[in-house]
C-alpha cells in the first residue's frame, strides 16, 4: 500500500456547512439567483471557493440545500396528528414554522428561473418538490386508511391538487397558506 492510499484526508468540518448555507440565503435574497456567484457566497461565509465546490458540485445544488436548511425537519417526516387538516397544517403552514415564510420568499424568487435552468429545476424537483409531494401523499393515504377519503380517489392526483392550490395561493394571490385555508382545502376539495 502506498503512502497516498493509506491517508484518509482531512475530516470535513460540518460546522462550515451551516455558515455557507446561511451565506447562500443572504446572498440569494440580496442579489437573486442569476446574479449570485460562488465568490459572493465564499466571501460572506469566510470560506474558500474550493470548500464550497467540494460540498456542492453546482450552484443549483448549493441553493437547494440552502433552501432546505430553512426547514426544521425533513418533509419525509410526516406528522400524524390524527386528521388530514392537522397533518397538512404541520407540513405546510408557514405560520407554524417561522423559517417556512423565508423559504417561501426564496422559492418564489427561484420559480421564474426553473424553466431556464435545467440544473436548478432538476435539483428543486428532486430535493424539494418530490419529497414534499411524497409527504402530502403519505398524509392523504393515512386519511384514506382512516376512512376520511374514499380509497378510489388517487392519492397522487390529490397531492398534485394540494401542491397546485398552495402554489397558486402563495404566488398568484399572495394569501397565506394557513390552517383556515388548509381546512377549506381538505373539506371542500379533498374530501368532497
Amino acid at each position: 500500500m502506498s503512502e497516498r492510499q493509506g491517508r484518509t484526508g482531512r475530516k470535513r468540518d460540518m460546522s462550515r456547512d451551516s455558515a455557507i448555507l446561511q451565506a447562500t440565503l443572504d446572498v440569494l435574497a440580496e442579489t437573486g439567483y442569476e446574479r449570485m456567484t460562488t465568490d459572493m457566497v465564499a466571501a460572506r461565509a469566510s470560506a474558500g471557493k474550493a470548500t464550497i465546490y467540494r460540498r456542492w458540485p453546482s450552484k443549483a445544488e448549493l441553493v437547494v440545500d440552502a433552501v432546505e436548511s430553512l426547514r426544521g425537519e425533513p418533509t419525509t417526516a410526516v406528522p400524524d396528528t390524527g386528521t388530514l387538516t392537522g397533518d397538512l397544517t404541520s407540513l405546510l403552514d408557514p405560520s407554524r414554522n417561522g423559517p417556512a415564510s423565508r423559504k417561501l420568499e426564496v422559492m418564489m424568487g427561484l420559480l421564474s428561473l426553473l424553466p431556464h435552468d435545467t440544473d436548478l429545476a432538476s435539483a428543486v424537483r428532486r430535493r424539494i418538490l418530490e419529497p414534499r409531494n411524497q409527504a402530502i401523499r403519505t398524509a392523504i393515504q393515512r386519511e384514506q386508511a382512516r376512512g376520511g377519503i374514499g380509497s378510489e380517489r388517487d392519492p397522487d392526483l390529490l397531492a398534485v391538487v394540494v401542491a397546485a392550490m398552495i402554489s397558486y395561493r402563495s404566488i398568484i394571490t399572495g394569501e397565506p397558506v394557513d390552517h383556515e385555508f388548509l381546512t377549506t382545502l381538505v373539506d371542500g376539495v379533498l374530501k368532497a
